[in-house]
């Protein structure tokens, strides 16, 4: 091989190694260290969320739905029973003024509330949980109640109390009375009453014989409070 032979071999080698240095700077070569890429084939275009508007449940201002606490006890409606309540009466000018001033005052559920309201207090006074009742009441008719309940242990009697069922639920008085709302309810239902001594004899009431019995409750709550809790505040018999 001739010297000139040789001398070209040398330099198509320094001019492939130096195309060989520029393209890999170009390049650049994987470490497994690299940045990953903005763009991500599997991650959803905009266009693959179109229809997703239709599945997203709103959630529910106040006073539009339901309430996870205890005025969910008035936040189930019938409204039937509170069909009255509509025409032009006392009771229809009494129910705008409470609206005017708690703008989240809605009767018909009101209605559904009340009568949850009075099976669980039924059901406290008859097994004697004074605890229960406690924030359902106010004051005086709570000190009623758990006067009653302690009456009643001291002379070693059980109180039974089997509801049969609630006839009706009815509104009928509402007023403001300066910041308090005050809503009037009457309910009819079937009970069964049986007292029974230590030794479980019967001293009163006859587990066989179902009464019918109508209550009227008074609830209250202030207007101005953020408690949206409701209170038996008065109980009486029909006249």
């Amino acid at each position: 091989m001739s010297d000139s032979s040789l001398i070209e071999i040398v330099i198509l080698a320094a001019v492939a190694a130096f195309f060989i240095f520029k393209l890999r700077s170009v390049l650049g070569k994987r470490t497994g260290h690299e940045e990953k890429p903005d763009f991500d084939p599997f991650k959803p275009r905009p266009n693959d969320a179109e229809g997703e508007d239709d599945k997203v449940v709103q959630l529910p201002e106040r006073g539009k739905g339901p309430r996870i606490s205890q005025d969910e006890l008035f936040e189930q409606g019938e409204p039937e029973s509170a069909e009255a309540a509509m025409d032009d009466s006392p009771l229809a000018a009494g129910i705008t003024q409470i609206r005017l001033a708690d703008r989240d005052f809605d009767p018909v559920q009101f209605v559904g509330g009340a009568r949850g309201a009075f099976e669980m207090i039924v059901a406290a006074f008859a097994d004697g949980d004074s605890k229960s009742l406690r924030p359902l009441l106010a004051n005086d008719v709570f000190s009623d109640f758990d006067g009653a309940i302690k009456d009643r242990e001291s002379r070693n009697e059980s109180l039974e109390t089997t509801l049969i069922g609630i006839t009706s639920v009815d509104l009928i008085e509402a007023e403001m009375q300066q910041k308090s709302a005050f809503v009037t309810v009457k309910f009819v239902s079937e009970q069964v009453n049986v007292t029974r001594d230590s030794e479980g004899r019967i001293v009163d009431g006859d587990p066989n014989e179902v009464t019918k019995i109508t209550d009227i409750w008074t609830f209250a709550r202030n207007t101005r409070s953020r408690d949206p809790n409701w209170a038996l505040v008065a109980t009486r018999s029909p006249n």
